[in-house]
């Protein structure tokens, strides 16, 4: 994938991540994408679109806690994304 096609597609997800139906979701989703879209590569990304494919609040119900994330969707992006939310708590 070239350069300019991973930077649109990030891009594109990082505009989906801000647009999520709730405002908890677009916070979580879209200030995660701000600060970790560009380093993610396209696994990462794969993944994140699936995520955003998802059913808001399941996704809402995992990264808080709320409920345990099922075994076909645990990987270390969505860890990353629960780590986030904490740190971003934390303050």
């Amino acid at each position: 994938m070239s350069t300019d096609s991973l930077d649109e597609r990030r891009r594109k997800l990082k505009f989906r991540a801000w647009r999520r139906g709730f405002r908890e979701m677009d916070l979580l989703m879209g200030s995660f994408a701000d600060a970790h879209i560009a380093g993610l590569d396209d696994a990462d990304l794969s993944e994140f679109e699936r995520l955003l494919a998802t059913p808001d609040w399941e996704v809402y119900a995992w990264l808080i806690g709320q409920k345990q994330v099922p075994g076909n969707f645990e990987s270390p992006l969505l860890t990353r994304m629960m780590e986030f939310r904490y740190q971003a708590h934390a303050g």
